[in-house]
């Protein structure tokens, strides 16, 4: 990536000066682009006294092969507002997730009645700190990061997700670790030649409040966040000093979302994993590298056929659009961590007919499933917080197409039921946990909650159900 400025170019270490703005667009001979103008117009709006701000450019833009899917990121100095108790702040805004040009080189042209791209931007508001001339670069190699995973899974991020990222943001000793999106509170969402454009901002969040929003749902935490001053405030800032969380800037908050979780459940409808599955609950735990149990059909021809693209966009297709009869649309979590491998959360919705027919359906007598501890430690979520108020919750394989997805007595649309409870149709399993089971697997499970007190691997079992669990280090 490359700075660049307006006025005069400022040297930063590791980076190469630019152009300006107007170059910026790559269009030095010729107009800007209608769709980055009118996000340019939206930002000149708030920015007035700022025309040409700081910006990062991605030096072998996207549509030419360059690995950086952002064409670019604004960094404006942001006075605050004084009578809200909002701080000044660098805002960072970035270019490329919607269609900046219109002409098809990056995203598909769908009309104004439709969202730009992927219908959404980047934005965070980092605090100043005082004395502070020049804004940190670490936040826009955050947003090229999300934005890589978006382009790679097609994926849209939207209000209320999260990323949990196990590292302070800024690689320093802070305790804000994790990413929760809300809603611009000056941009929000703008109308563009290309379609409309949400701005989406990203907002830093301790381990704590990650955990709420996993147990509960993002937009509760936001709000939560929006009126608490030490949190954020209204206009949500990170501020990468923060040491108290929510619980402990106010005390009533672990009420409130205690409350929120036993009366709602939580938003989050699946999360990615490593994970695998066989067929025999008595049998040592499989390895997380071997294959969904092949049915009759394939077992008829070697090798076993592979899965087709189709088939395959199928599948993910109706993982993330909720087919299901009475299933709620739920915001996508995100969990991911730069340069040490993409993973995401997913809407694990349980496959419709159309799509369910691919494979044939192969009955297990029973099951022993391994999953890693990180996506094994949110199975109390899932109970608790997904099957006791009567949805689904779907663990999505990181290295392919499969699925395991945990399936409530009140969700319609599944091809299990109490007289078949396990159930795969190719690379999807489908896990029936009835009412009378499901307190006893929340007490069970219940020392997942604290991950660094699970002595690894641990098998949890359920013989007179013929069921298995078995979670395993990450490394394994």
């Amino acid at each position: 990536m490359d700075w660049k400025e307006g006025q005069g170019p400022v040297q930063v270490p590791g980076q190469n000066v630019a152009q300006d703005v107007a170059g910026a667009a790559g269009e030095a001979s010729g107009p800007i682009p209608a769709g980055l103008e009118a996000l340019y117009a939206a930002c000149r709006r708030i920015y007035p006294d700022q025309p040409n701000p700081l910006q990062v450019t991605a030096l072998v833009k996207y549509w030419l092969g360059g690995p950086d899917p952002l064409d670019y990121i604004s960094m404006y100095a942001n006075p605050g507002d004084a009578k809200l108790n909002i701080p000044p702040h660098w805002h960072y805004i970035s270019f490329g997730c919607s269609d900046l040009h219109g002409d098809g080189r990056v995203h598909e042209q769908t009309g104004l009645e439709n969202p730009s791209g992927f219908g959404f931007e980047l934005t965070m508001r980092l605090k100043r700190e005082e004395g502070e001339k020049n804004p940190p670069t670490w936040p826009a190699a955050i947003m090229q990061g999300l934005a890589k995973y978006v382009f790679q899974s097609e994926s849209m991020l939207c209000v209320g997700d999260h990323v949990s990222w196990h590292c302070p943001l800024d690689n320093s000793e802070s305790r804000v670790q994790h990413m929760l999106m809300g809603e611009d509170p000056q941009l929000g969402t703008v109308s563009t030649p290309n379609g409309s454009v949400q701005f989406v901002q990203i907002v830093g969040i301790t381990t704590e409040e990650l955990k709420a929003t996993q147990h509960w749902n993002g937009v509760g935490v936001i709000d939560i966040i929006k009126r608490l001053p030490g949190a954020g405030g209204p206009w949500m800032l990170t501020d990468m000093r923060r040491g108290e969380s929510i619980y402990e800037l106010d005390p009533s908050v672990a009420e409130e979302v205690e409350n929120g979780i036993e009366t709602e459940g939580s938003n989050l409808s699946g999360v990615s994993a490593r994970l695998a599955w066989t067929e025999d609950e008595a049998s040592s735990l499989p390895p997380l590298t071997c294959q969904p149990p092949r049915s009759e059909t394939d077992a008829d021809s070697e090798p076993s056929p592979r899965i087709s693209h189709v088939e395959s966009e199928q599948i993910r297709n109706t993982l993330q659009k909720g087919l299901m009869q009475g299933a709620n649309k739920t915001g996508i979590g995100h969990n991911l961590q730069e340069d040490k491998g993409v993973s995401s959360d997913v809407e694990g919705n349980v496959p419709t007919t159309d799509s369910a027919e691919l494979f044939v359906t192969q009955r297990l007598e029973s099951l022993h499933l391994t999953i890693n501890l990180e996506s094994g430690c949110l199975l109390p979520l899932a109970l608790r917080g997904r099957l006791k108020h009567g949805r689904h919750f779907t663990f999505k394989s990181v290295v392919d197409v499969s699925a395991v997805t945990l399936v409530p007595p009140s969700v319609a649309g599944a091809f299990v039921d109490a007289s078949c409870p396990y159930a795969s149709r190719g690379p999807w399993l489908q896990v029936f946990i009835p009412d009378d089971l499901l307190p006893t697997m929340v007490e069970d499970l219940a020392d997942l909650a604290d991950p660094d007190e699970v002595t690894l691997p641990a098998t949890f079992r359920w013989p007179n159900r013929k069921l298995a669990i078995t979670v395993v280090a990450e490394e394994m």
